[in-house]
């Protein structure tokens, strides 16, 4: 619209711009204020309308170009575009957006469940003018997205125990969320990213339930490493008590008579040859062992 008045305000311009010329004799003045003013106007005009056939897309959105209702299925990526001075370009960001829902949702067994779910998503680029085209004023987060996923999030937590998701069923979970949402809000142009789990609050009977299996189980595996290591303990003091008993059995064997006699006749040598002065006293019987007396 800026277009066509620009273009009418410079048609205006110059007509006022021609009766002045006819007007030079009467009044020279006038016909050069006249002039200059018309001149100013046509220029300025000009300008405009020509500003008006290039459009700048800023940067993460692209360009819808309606030309009176004649929508076009080529977009406008960023920058500088030329288009039709006559169209009106509407232009939608294609950079990702975090949607945040939190919600009380029931379980599989029936027990409500505090969920609090993001998504994140972007429009795509190539379906931004069928976004415009089937979505009343173009607003698809608020008329296609939000909806299916506040939807789609107590369907999937309706096949989930309660219990599950304590700890081990998040991501599956969110897997799901997003694998349901992506189908239905993906053939309306939009793009689901991923739909992490931010936090889950179960029931506070649930949750004491599910804290002491935890403890019991943990306490379970605690007896169970200290059996085993007072076992391996026992077996380690058998095993010793067996190479001890071994070992005397061995040297037991090896110990005679007459080993025991010649190791007493040695020593009774070994005391006789010392130098110290000392009294040998040969115990009575033919295996009595020396007695030895010091003379200090």
């Amino acid at each position: 619209m800026i277009f066509i008045l620009a273009v009418i305000i410079a048609v205006a311009a110059l007509i006022v711009w021609r009766n002045a010329i006819k007007k030079v004799r009467q009044n020279y003045t006038i016909y050069k204020q006249v002039v200059s003013g018309s001149l100013a106007v046509i220029v300025l005009s000009i300008v405009v309308a020509l500003s008006q056939m290039f459009t700048q897309i800023p940067a993460g959105h692209v360009g819808v170009v309606d030309f009176f209702g004649i929508v076009s299925d080529r977009t406008l990526p960023s920058g500088i575009n030329l288009v039709n001075p006559m169209a009106q370009v509407i232009k939608y960001s294609i950079q990702t957006k975090e949607h945040k829902e939190t919600m009380q949702v029931l379980s599989r067994e029936g027990l409500t469940i505090g969920l609090e779910v993001s998504a994140l998503y972007r429009l795509d680029p190539d379906s931004a003018a069928k976004v415009y085209k089937t979505i009343s004023g173009g607003d698809y987060e608020n008329i296609v997205l939000i909806p299916q996923f506040r939807s789609i999030i107590r369907v999937v937590t309706a096949s989930f125990q309660a219990s599950a998701l304590y700890s081990t069923e998040r991501e599956r979970l969110g897997a799901s969320i997003l694998e349901e949402l992506a189908k239905m809000v993906g053939p309306r142009g939009v793009i689901v990213e991923s739909t992490p789990i931010r936090n889950v609050v179960l029931p506070v009977q649930l949750t004491d339930a599910i804290e002491q299996k935890q403890r019991a189980d943990q306490e379970s595996q605690r007896m169970e490493f200290v059996l085993t290591k007072e076992k391996q303990e026992a077996d380690r003091k058998r095993i010793e008590a067996k190479g001890i008993a071994d070992f005397q059995n061995i040297v037991a064997a090896g110990i005679s008579e007459q080993l025991l006699r010649w190791k007493g006749v040695e020593a009774t040598e070994k005391l006789a040859q010392s130098p110290n002065t000392k009294i040998i006293i040969i115990g009575s019987g033919k295996d009595g062992l020396p007695v030895i007396l010091d003379t200090k």
